[in-house]
């Protein structure tokens, strides 16, 4: 048995790899595997919402981002009924970056190497156990040339990154409620032959009625395809046929487009589940295999990366001895409604892009309900989680909310953030985190866009208080992050 890690990330996807990022700030050793022998070659999602875009403002990554991606408004997310952006939204980053999950995956896997973490392909957990100081757990090569041996490897806390299918969460045991799919859609990039001008009006006339076609140029000939499947297939894992979707093309559209020369093909359904548990012990889940739901408003990977942000400090402080108690609890806590709440969202989407009269009378209704700022506004809100709190107990209107980026005298807020600890920024310059200063930064600064003395920001970004009284201050500095030093740290002031 080999001592690898602090943390196994089993899934090499966005949020394993996010993960592994958040815990290799910490100085946390990581080890993800990921029984692929290479990345996914196929574009399950499309682009990263407004929080997403934050945090990894906050970790210093948004440029390879951008770089790679394209700014779109943030309006018509609900059910694809069309509304405008709103105006004013709280945050600097009032956009959605289109950039291909195939990308997110290799921008996230360069940055969990360049700090450190360790990514094995080919390589699947087959099994593990747990007691009070660890998990044991037994990979096995995944390839075609596996012999079947397996390799047992020690470590503090395994994760669970692996998917809707997730062979952690069965073999856990943790129970995975909700509905079954209803439906499939077929996805894949390929080459069409008919004319640009053909398909944009024959998809634009489909989509009157179907609201789950599209077929998507990509540029040099090659489109993304989406078009529903004939029926529910009895194992999904399988990739559909270039002739299912040409005879799905057709019985929508009347015509195939001429598609051929396939880049890859996949398939997915519109099942809605979330685990009854996202701990047990040593072992959690994350992502998808903690929750599934249609991909309607673009919120799946999203929601994974704010999972991995919201554990990945939460169990680095545990490692390192100075998590308070029920930190690592509190990951559950706080995450699972979040979940609950997408799931219940794409629910009523998918109640409103069905076909039936009453669903198109609804639809209707939400669209001249979307015609008012208030409702546009809490939607988008909604959809791409800046309007997330977490119930942290009373106090000022921010705590709980994540603090958007605000200019300081001297920069800006998420440039403070980059190291992943937390943070008290401090504009009366008379507070102090004297025991913390290990664990916590001070900065002495000032923002013309802030009307509060001082706040506490946790290391996702959340507001754990705000106020002007040191010794307010001690009980959210102990309930986050845990029982101050017994000598003072070296002071972290920076003025």
């Amino acid at each position: 048995m080999i001592d690898v890690s602090d943390v196994v990330v089993v899934g090499a996807g966005p949020t394993g790899l996010m993960l592994a990022c958040e815990l290799r700030l910490h100085g946390m050793r990581v080890l993800v595997v990921d029984k692929r022998e290479q990345p996914a070659p196929f574009v399950r999602a499309l682009g990263l919402h407004i929080r997403s875009i934050e945090i990894m403002d906050q970790r210093g990554l948004l440029d390879r981002f951008l770089a790679h991606g394209q700014r779109y408004p943030v309006g018509g997310f609900f059910a694809a009924i069309p509304a405008p952006a709103p105006e004013g939204l709280d945050t600097s980053h009032p956009y959605v970056l289109g950039i291909p999950q195939t990308t997110t995956d290799r921008l996230l896997a360069e940055r969990a190497v360049e700090l450190g973490a360790e990514i094995r392909r080919g390589v699947e957990c087959v099994g593990f156990g747990q007691d009070d100081d660890g998990v044991t757990v037994d990979l096995a090569d995944a390839g075609p040339r596996s012999d079947g041996q397996c390799t047992r490897v020690r470590c503090r806390y395994l994760v669970g990154c692996d998917g809707g299918r997730s062979t952690v969460r069965d073999i856990l045991g943790v129970g995975f409620p909700g509905e079954p799919s209803q439906s499939e859609t077929l996805l894949g990039e390929m080459e069409v032959t008919a004319a640009p001008d053909t398909v944009a009006a024959v998809v634009s006339e489909v989509r009157r009625t179907h609201l789950r076609f599209g077929v998507s140029p990509l540029g040099g000939g090659v489109y993304r395809v989406v078009v529903p499947a004939e029926g529910i297939a009895t194992d999904r894992s399988v990739p559909p046929t270039l002739d299912e979707v040409r005879r799905q093309l057709r019985a929508y559209a009347g015509t195939d487009f001429g598609v051929r020369c396939p880049r890859w093909l996949s398939r997915f359904g519109d099942a809605t589940r979330i685990a009854e548990r996202y701990r047990v012990g040593r072992v959690l889940l994350a992502g998808d295999a903690a929750h599934i739901h249609p991909p309607l408003g673009g919120q799946g990977l999203n929601l994974g990366v704010q999972d991995a942000v919201n554990l990945g400090w939460k169990l680095a402080a545990d490692i390192a001895g100075w998590g308070p108690e029920g930190l690592v609890d509190s990951y559950h806590n706080e995450r699972h409604p979040v979940a609950a709440e997408v799931l219940d969202n794409t629910r009523a989407q998918t109640e409103l892009m069905a076909t039936g009269p009453g669903p198109r009378a609804m639809r209707a209704l939400m669209a001249e309900l979307l015609t008012f700022d208030v409702v546009n506004r809490h939607l988008i809100e909604k959809i791409t989680a800046v309007g997330v709190r977490y119930d942290l107990g009373e106090g000022h209107a921010l705590v709980g909310r994540r603090m958007r980026d605000v200019r300081l005298s001297r920069g800006r807020l998420y440039e403070l953030m980059r190291g992943g600890r937390g943070l008290l920024l401090d504009q009366t310059g008379l507070l102090s985190v004297e025991g913390w200063a290990d664990r916590v930064d001070h900065v002495i600064d000032t923002s013309e866009e802030l009307d509060v003395p001082a706040l506490l920001l946790r290391p996702d970004g959340h507001v754990a208080w705000a106020g002007d009284d040191q010794r307010e201050l001690l009980v959210p500095l102990t309930r986050w992050f845990g029982a101050p030093a017994p000598q003072a740290a070296p002071p972290g002031s920076r003025r």
